[in-house]
């Protein structure tokens, strides 16, 4: 993990970055590749904020552009996806912080242990994830309220954006990206993803049901303001009989699992919608 961090710093300034004000973002077609996503411009973070002492242990911090927006606006906490793997780090989502910022949002991403080389896998990396959104709330003495605070996540981090917000209820609310809604279902799957959930679990539910149990936003108190994004197209991260959830779904004929992460498709726009909306 150490040479990944590296290689992540020495990258910033790289490929990708820009520091102008403004990134224009392309128009795709849905069911976006994820190579387009990892190859978006993005504007630096401003601020890089610790939360533990191990070097995955932290936050950026990206300022809504237009300061007078952001005053009316809830701070999003985002949670990035990649299997929960330390192969797959926060920098995809770059792209994603910046068009937030850019619509008036403060965003507050969080980097976290992942199963492999960071030291991740359940519990530790939902313990990561808990301690990355308080870290927010005692931020530059207070400056961002919990109640006034949205978490976002995608995938694997929707799944540990779910669990997060059933612990956390004076969030003002909960968005999962196509997340991963039933975690023992989705271990039994066969693509690659789902495959390597036993390895963030250390282990099959038939091994650790009670720690499956835990694990399972299916099974576990959701966020009464929990909303769940999810496309019909979507083959990484299938819809698991979403209905149980008992919240709101927005199910988007002819999206797939990168378009709600790229600032450029429809899927964003809906995004944006229901963040603007939430709790209103």
């Amino acid at each position: 993990m150490k040479n990944m961090v590296v290689l992540l710093l020495g990258m910033w300034f790289l490929s990708g970055c820009t520091t102008t004000n403004n990134v224009e973002f392309p128009d795709v077609e849905n069911n976006v590749a994820y190579s387009k996503v990892a190859s978006l411009s993005f504007v630096n973070a401003n601020e890089k904020v610790p939360y533990g002492s191990d070097e995955s242990q932290f936050a950026l911090l990206w300022r809504a552009t237009q300061a007078e927006q952001s005053t009316s606006k809830p701070l999003v906490v985002l949670l990035h996806g990649g299997c929960w793997l330390s192969a797959y780090d926060i920098k995809h989502t770059y792209a994603l912080s910046t068009s937030l910022a850019q619509a008036g949002f403060n965003v507050w991403s969080v980097e976290y242990r992942r199963s492999g080389e960071s030291g991740g896998g359940w519990p530790v990396t939902f313990d990561d994830i808990k301690a990355g959104i308080l870290a927010s709330n005692t931020y530059n003495s207070g400056e961002f309220k919990l109640n006034n605070t949205v978490v976002i996540g995608h995938s694997a981090g929707g799944h540990l954006a779910l669990l997060a917000g059933g612990q956390m209820s004076e969030l003002k609310g909960v968005i999962g990206l196509a997340p991963i809604t039933d975690i023992k279902a989705y271990a039994a799957g066969t693509n690659s993803c789902q495959k390597v959930t036993k390895d963030f679990m250390q282990g099959m539910p038939s091994d650790k049901p009670n720690e499956y149990t835990q694990a399972n936003p299916s099974e576990q108190p959701l966020h009464q303001q929990s909303i769940i994004l999810q496309g019909a197209n979507d083959s990484i991260v299938p819809a698991y009989n979403l209905e149980q959830l008992n919240r709101p779904v927005d199910l988007l004929e002819g999206v797939g699992h990168f378009d709600w992460i790229h600032p450029g498709s429809a899927a964003f726009s809906t995004l944006v919608k229901h963040l603007n909306g939430i709790d209103k």
